[in-house]
């Protein structure tokens, strides 16, 4: 079985702090993660004209939503810490880019993959331009039918780009009845690309038996603690959990085997002392 590429998925769980996302990526490399993952956007392009406004009570103080999100957002400074910080670690990391000026601001960067959030893959100037910059692209199919999955490969193959689907439901929290994991095979039969799965639900068993189906990528969010103050952090795997998930990734690897019947050679000294031979 292939080695499984797990993403911790920080997101914003950072919530506009630096420290935290320090703590996050240490968490993620003591437990074997792969890579962390954050969230790129300019909130005066992402956010929606009618929701500017909108007053919001937060940690820091009643603000707009707009004032909000800029106080979520890292800039160069931050990043900069952030990637040699991962670098120090031994740890891949990326981020999604929302919107054209974001993936500008990334590309300043030398990370392994880009990952488009499933909001954004009916984007296609966004998909097209993420596709064209020769870097691997990893995108999710939450909300999205097959039509707009159709497209967004199409768009991804005539780009010539080196790509990954990865199958989600975007609930947050995800209701188990929801997840449908054998759409990771319906995924890995129809396109010609490497499959994954982006999970936003309680449990950790359905990351490990996304694997055993197919697989090759895992994306789970991470937090210090799920009861923080934040919209992702109730459906992201606290710090005890993400070590389990990927003790158990890392074990269904070693179990999966070939496929062959075989005895093995622990078999051979009990066959030898129950049946002679």
């Amino acid at each position: 079985m292939k080695k499984t590429y797990i993403i911790a998925e920080i997101g914003i769980n950072h919530n506009g702090d630096l420290k935290i996302a320090k703590k996050l990526i240490d968490i993620a490399t003591l437990s074997g993660c792969d890579a962390v993952k954050f969230q790129k956007r300019n909130p005066d392009v992402c956010v929606p004209e009618h929701q500017k406004s909108v007053m919001r009570e937060t940690p820091w103080g009643t603000m707009t939503y707009l004032e909000y999100k800029h106080r979520m957002e890292f800039g160069k400074e931050e990043y900069n810490e952030i990637d040699a910080y991962c670098k120090d670690k031994g740890i891949d990391w990326s981020a999604s880019p929302w919107d054209m000026d974001s993936l500008d601001f990334l590309l300043q960067y030398d990370i392994p993959f880009l990952k488009i959030p499933s909001a954004m893959i009916t984007n296609e100037k966004l998909m097209r331009a993420c596709a064209s910059t020769g870097k691997k692209i990893i995108f999710s199919a939450g909300m999205s039918s097959l039509d707009e999955v159709d497209k967004a490969v199409h768009w991804m193959e005539e780009e010539n780009a080196n790509f990954a689907l990865l199958h989600c439901n975007s609930s947050y929290p995800a209701p188990l009845e929801d997840l449908n994991l054998s759409c990771i095979r319906t995924l890995k039969a129809r396109y010609d690309c490497e499959v994954g799965y982006s999970g936003h639900e309680f449990r950790l068993g359905t990351s490990v038996a996304a694997v055993y189906l197919g697989a090759t990528i895992v994306e789970r969010h991470i937090t210090l603690d799920r009861t923080m103050w934040g919209s992702d952090h109730l459906a992201s795997v606290e710090p005890q959990g993400l070590i389990k998930l990927v003790k158990g990734i890392r074990e269904l690897e070693i179990a999966y085997g070939d496929g062959i019947k075989k005895v093995t050679e622990a078999e051979k000294k009990v066959r030898k002392k129950l049946r002679g031979y």
